[in-house]
């Protein structure tokens, strides 16, 4: 089988706005100009949100005169009291449409109460209940219901997840959600300077459950705000988020525009397989997925996506393959060998590509579960010396019983003493070398860092749970 094996995207940033109001009469005067600059600012596409099952028809109908707008259909809780019998029923006909992706926006608002709580209480169950039926995502409204709108997504959250638009809870609620199939949205209000509490939640909340939006014609971001808000505005959402969580503008862009087309199974968006990527400045070389360890926090299980970037290689890349997709390597502030998988399983292919790309100048670094001596059976070392200015290996644990459990294989507890004699050893041979543990809470990150620094001599980080790249 063909390998659809694609280098780094060095194409300008592309970016999707997951919650629009197009059919506000505030854009009567000039759509065709506030798509056109959507566009010029990298927009891919744009969900037109409904609030009402008349504005519901009119998402429905821009979304078929505009080539990169998708549609969501649904009552917003202020429209609740005026929902009719027939109108769910209306619901489902609208929701069926080529290209409508969601159910929404619905939810709760109790800080405006323009319906009653009980209505939209009974409103929100029942457009929940057609969106399960109809297999779609939902965009939620939670407005000063946080509680309430936790207890009926707990009981009646469709399989598809969606969306708690314009966030404004905590990251507890946050982990909530994203435990039932949710993403985060934030809007231009993440971008205010008043925005203090929310910036800090948002920074806690992985970005890989993270989306962008305008809420257009709201919440007009920094500097716009207080006039119309519009698609071409979401770049600032953008900027905030990548300030935050320490990633460049493409990264953030990339990543929520990933989790966009993946909560709307978009597949006309989706890229092809790296075998070499770009995080902040990094370039990473994905050179096999075959890994020894099945380790319990391993993001395969879940997904066979980094920071946007899909990983699952229908072949392993050849040597010429990955040197051609590094180009030039000067580029980056380092070529890490990393991807879905262990490098030094691939150690003969690693070792011809460090030789091209050091002779090029790289800094070139290797991430690993430390296993590599254990698996070649012999000391592999000295064959990388010269070549590889930094390692990081994963120790993940302070005892021997505990990584056997957390990080599984075939040899068993003899794993455990081969990663800190492999650590060890590294020091003679490799300019820099860290131990990394995974803040998984059964892990005592303190013991292991005590371990790396004192009994081992190495310098230790802490990688995030759940945060990949």
């Amino acid at each position: 089988m063909k390998n659809n094996l694609s280098p780094v995207n060095e194409s300008p940033i592309k970016l999707f706005d997951t919650h629009a109001h197009l059919d506000d009469p505030g854009f009567d005067d000039d759509l065709e100009g506030v798509l056109q600059r959507a566009r010029s600012a990298g927009l891919i596409a744009i969900l037109t949100v409904g609030t009402s099952l008349k504005t519901s028809h009119r998402a429905v109908e821009l979304s078929q005169r505009h080539e990169f707008v998708y549609a969501a259909v649904g009552v917003h809780p202020h429209e609740a009291a005026n929902m009719g019998e027939n109108d769910i029923d209306d619901l489902a006909s609208l929701a069926r449409q080529g290209k409508v992706v969601a159910v929404g926006e619905i939810g709760l608002d109790f800080y405006r109460n323009h319906s009653p709580r009980a209505t939209q209480l009974e409103k929100f169950r029942q457009q929940l209940e057609l969106a399960a039926a109809l297999n779609l995502p939902v965009l939620v409204h939670d407005r000063n219901a946080h509680l309430e709108t936790m207890a009926v997504l707990r009981e009646l959250a469709p399989k598809k997840g969606g969306i708690l638009h314009c966030f404004s809870a905590d990251a507890k609620m946050a982990a909530d959600v994203i435990r039932l199939g949710f993403y985060i949205s934030f809007a231009g209000n993440l971008t205010y300077a008043n925005a203090v509490s929310l910036k800090q939640e948002a920074a806690l909340i992985p970005i890989d459950r993270t989306l962008i939006e305008t809420d257009c014609p709201y919440l007009a971001p920094v500097p716009h705000r207080g006039k119309r808000n519009e698609p071409a505005y979401v770049s600032r959402v953008v900027e905030t988020l990548a300030e935050l969580h320490h990633l460049s503008l493409e990264d953030v862009a990339r990543i929520t525009t990933r989790n966009a087309v993946n909560l709307f199974e978009l597949d006309r968006f989706k890229p092809g397989v790296r075998i070499a990527y770009k995080i902040r400045n990094s370039f990473y070389l994905n050179i096999t997925n075959e890994c020894t360890l099945s380790c319990v926090f391993c993001a395969k299980q879940r997904s066979y996506t980094v920071k946007g970037h899909f990983l699952k290689l229908e072949k392993e890349p050849s040597s010429s393959e990955l040197l051609q997709a590094v180009g030039d390597s000067t580029r980056f502030t380092e070529v890490v060998f990393c991807g879905f998988g262990e490098p030094l399983l691939r150690l003969d292919t690693l070792l011809e590509v460090a030789r091209t790309l050091k002779k090029m100048g790289a800094r070139i670094r290797i991430d690993t579960d430390g296993l590599a001596n254990l698996i070649h059976g012999r000391n592999i070392l000295p064959e990388l010396a010269g070549l590889i200015d930094s390692i990081s290996v994963s120790l993940n644990a302070e005892n021997a019983a505990k990584y056997a459990r957390i990080c599984p294989s075939s040899y068993c507890e003899a794993a455990y003493q081969a990663v800190k004699d492999f650590i060890r050893e590294a020091k003679a041979h490799i300019p820099e070398v860290t131990a990394t543990a995974v803040t998984l809470p059964s892990i005592d990150i303190e013991a292991c860092r005590h371990i790396a620094e004192q009994e081992l001599g190495v310098k230790f980080r802490a990688r995030t749970y759940n945060e990949v790249g």
